[in-house]
């Protein structure tokens, strides 16, 4: 990876603490982004919804634009749930649902 994909990635990784921060929610980057495997994980961020003593892993994609048909898909609903055959379903939510769910 190269150093202005890595810098990118930081950023958001950043911008995501950031956001929960102000929501009220302890969020924190995991070292070196989860490439050490840091306490056996290799995610971007950890968020700490209400006191919890387990954190939330969550890792930090950006992209320039993701697919058309993924905003298409999720429209004016408040989440997108994906399911894969024998896969466990993916949900995908804006921002404003997200901090819903962990305040």
């Amino acid at each position: 990876m190269g150093k202005a994909s890595r810098d990118k990635g930081a950023r958001r990784e950043r911008e995501i603490v950031a956001r929960h921060r102000k929501a009220g929610i302890h969020a924190e980057r995991v070292p070196l982004s989860g490439a050490a495997h840091y306490q056996g994980a290799a995610h971007d961020v950890d968020i700490y919804p209400r006191d919890a003593d387990a954190p939330i892993c969550a890792e930090i994609k950006a992209r320039k634009k993701f697919p058309g048909w993924l905003m298409d898909w999720l429209g004016d609903a408040d989440a997108l749930i994906l399911v894969e055959d024998r896969a466990e379903p993916l949900v995908i939510l804006p921002w404003a649902t997200w901090e819903r769910l962990i305040q």
